[in-house]
This record gives structure tokens, sequence and C-alpha cells, in this order.
């Protein structure tokens, strides 16, 4: 097994990562250490499978875990609170509207078994770039007035390379990731990179597939046109299916319309 932390290369800003073989087993993925946060070497690292991950007290750490979480939007699994939720028009959802408090509620919700967070100030300021760049986006969900949950990532070709997501209320982030799924005949993107394996997102559908599969997914979609126009102002979801003619498609996947539910909730 490699696990020597020591080996890893530390980069210079703008100089080229290493192949993603040569990523540590222990801890999984860790490939390098340096660079920077510049939009140019964001992007040059998600398109080559690799994304930072670090905390206040360390350097920038890059990764290219192996196996690596995705998720098709059409295996998104609906349970069937979160039908009943969609069905009741009980959040509005935007897109592009709030992209600053997502990412900061991401960083200060708590999460289970987390005693801080790996969002810097640096990481934020990064991803603001990315954001007025046209790169990184973020889906909001609100009740009433108020934000209560959300995710936000980054969108190349037919690839979303998911970031992170939080919930102030029951489901809201998983209703976030729905609309990202149920717009996939609008946008385009057909996988989402979800990077690490966890629980929670298996439960919604994803699966984690070898390195060299992710790898291959991605070069067949990075360089894929996609000029989808993402800002949306605050709707309910069936304005999102008039607007993008998605109501076969939010019927197939048992959304707006009652019916009987044989899975697991």
């Amino acid at each position: 097994m490699k696990n020597d932390v020591g080996a890893l290369p530390w980069l210079a800003p703008g100089a080229p990562f290493p192949d993603t073989r040569h990523a540590l087993d222990d801890p999984n993925g860790l490939l390098a250490i340096g660079s920077d946060l510049r939009p140019a070497t964001l992007l040059r690292a998600y398109r080559a499978g690799i994304f930072p991950w670090f905390s206040d007290d360390q350097p920038i750490l890059w990764w290219s875990p192996s196996p690596r979480l995705i998720l098709a939007p059409a295996d998104f699994h609906y349970s069937t609170s979160l039908r009943k939720l969609l069905r009741r028009d009980h959040f509005r959802f935007s897109i592009d509207q709030a992209f600053t408090k997502v990412v900061q509620a991401c960083a200060l919700v708590p999460r289970d078994g987390q005693a801080g967070t790996w969002i810097t100030d640096d990481m934020r300021v990064a991803y603001a770039q990315l954001h007025r760049l046209g790169h990184a986006h973020s889906i909001e969900v609100w009740h009433a007035d108020e934000l209560v949950g959300g995710l936000y990532g980054i969108h190349i070709g037919r690839m979303f390379f998911g970031e992170s997501m939080f919930s102030l209320a029951a489901n809201a982030s998983k209703a976030a990731l729905a609309l990202l799924c149920l717009l996939q005949p609008a946008h385009g993107i057909d996988l989402i990179d979800c990077q690490m394996e966890t629980s929670h997102l298996m439960s919604l559908g994803a699966h984690s597939v070898p390195r060299a599969r992710f790898e291959q997914a991605l070069r067949e979609r990075v360089g894929a046109p996609n000029d989808w126009s993402w800002p949306h102002a605050p709707a309910a979801l069936a304005e999102y299916a008039r607007r993008y003619r998605l109501e076969s498609t939010l019927a197939g996947q048992r959304v707006l319309h009652p019916t009987a539910h044989t899975g697991p909730d």
C-alpha cells in the first residue's frame, strides 16, 4: 500500500498535476500538495478528475480518490417523502441567485461527525471567482423567503462536479439535488461527480466506480459543448416543468403525480 505522504510532489503555482495513477492509497486519493486556487488551475484540475480538499491549517491538498462516487441523474432515487414534498410545492427553487450564501451555509451548517469545515476562506474566494466567470453554480431551496437548502459545484461540458450541499429543513438538500437531476433534459449534464463515498449520497442513487472508469467518462464529457443558461429566479417546481417542457419527464419520474410506490422510502 502506498502511504508515504512525504513522497508527494509539492507543486509550484501553475505547475502541471502529476498523473492520477500516482495518488496514494492511504489516505485514499491524495495526489499532490501546493499550487494555487486560481480559476485556470481549478478548471485544469477538474478536467483531470482532481479536486482540492484541505483545512485552514494545511497547505492546498489535491485529491483523486479511487473508487469515485458518481450519480447519473436518471438514477436519482426519489423517496416517498421527497415525492410528496415536491408535489405539494412546499419549496421554491432558484439557480445562481444566492451563490455566496449557499457556499457560506455549506461551510457553517454543522454536520454529524465533523468538528469543522474544509470550505476555507481561500476556497470561498476561489469558487466565487469561478462563479463570476460562469463555471461555478448553485441551486437554492427556499421556504417562504428563507434559504433552507442548496448545493453548489462546477459545470464543465456534460459534467457537474458537486462540491457541497446543506439543509436547514427536512429534505431541502435532497430537493436541490432532485431539481438538478430533473433538469437533465434541459441542461444536458448526464453525470454528477460526488467525489467521496457517503451513505447519504449512495441512498440517493450514487454508486462507486474505479478511477480509470471515472476518468474515461470524464474524457467523454468535459469537452462536450454546453451553453445552457443557469440563472433562474425563484419559482415552484411546476414552473420549471413548464419553462423547460419537462412535464412528461417529471411524470415519468413519478414526481408530480401521485402513484403507487413499491420501493423503499
